[in-house]
């Protein structure tokens, strides 16, 4: 076991072949019969899975490596600058893009169709259309501001020092931005559901 769960993509394998069957032994009759039902459930778990990945990271910056940076004896701190930071906001940014589009297609996809009553804040779906809103913000705020002031704070793209504190400190308020954007957003998108049932 220590074989497979050792290694990362063994282990994600695994999770996928788990993922794959629970869905053949609880909805192998859902997706024949009902395919379009059981797509958009496929999509929201999609959703979710990006969503986890994307502001999990998000609060593992805020409450993990912002505070604890200043803490690090400045011979250390080229192992998280130059290893542990890009990997992590690699993977950062493009789950908020996978976050951002599964979710649009949650809303634009039948038999939901609500995406433009959501996005224009018109009942039921004000609620879900402020939490969309607000995830939109973050996305934005990811690939807009923290991504380039991430790369130059860690050297991937060249700058003085001074350059290197001011972009750090940009991507460190923006990051904080959408902090603290985060617990509004999830309220909208775990409550909308039990607001429409």
């Amino acid at each position: 076991m220590a074989n497979i769960l050792g290694n990362l993509n063994r282990a994600l394998l695994l999770g996928l072949t788990l993922l794959i069957l629970v869905v053949a032994v609880f909805h192998h009759g859902a997706i024949a019969t009902s395919g379009g039902n059981w797509f958009s459930w496929f999509l929201r778990f999609a959703h979710v899975v990006a969503g986890v990945l994307w502001i999990g990271l998000l609060y593992y910056f805020n409450f993990v490596q912002i505070p604890t940076m200043p803490k690090v004896p400045a011979e250390l701190k080229p192992a998280v600058s130059k290893y542990i930071a890009p990997e992590a906001l690699f993977w950062f940014r493009w789950a908020a893009i996978a976050t951002l589009v599964l979710g649009l297609a949650i809303a634009g996809a039948p038999p939901q169709l609500y995406i433009v009553q959501a996005l224009t804040f018109q009942p039921p779906y004000t609620l879900i259309g402020l939490g969309m809103w607000l995830g939109i913000i973050m996305a934005a705020n990811v690939w807009m501001f923290i991504w380039p002031a991430q790369k130059i704070a860690l050297g991937i793209v060249e700058g003085s020092p001074e350059e290197k504190a001011a972009a750090a400190k940009k991507a460190m308020l923006f990051s904080r931005t959408n902090f603290v954007l985060s617990f509004p957003m999830l309220y909208c998108m775990v409550t909308f559901y039990g607001q429409l049932g």
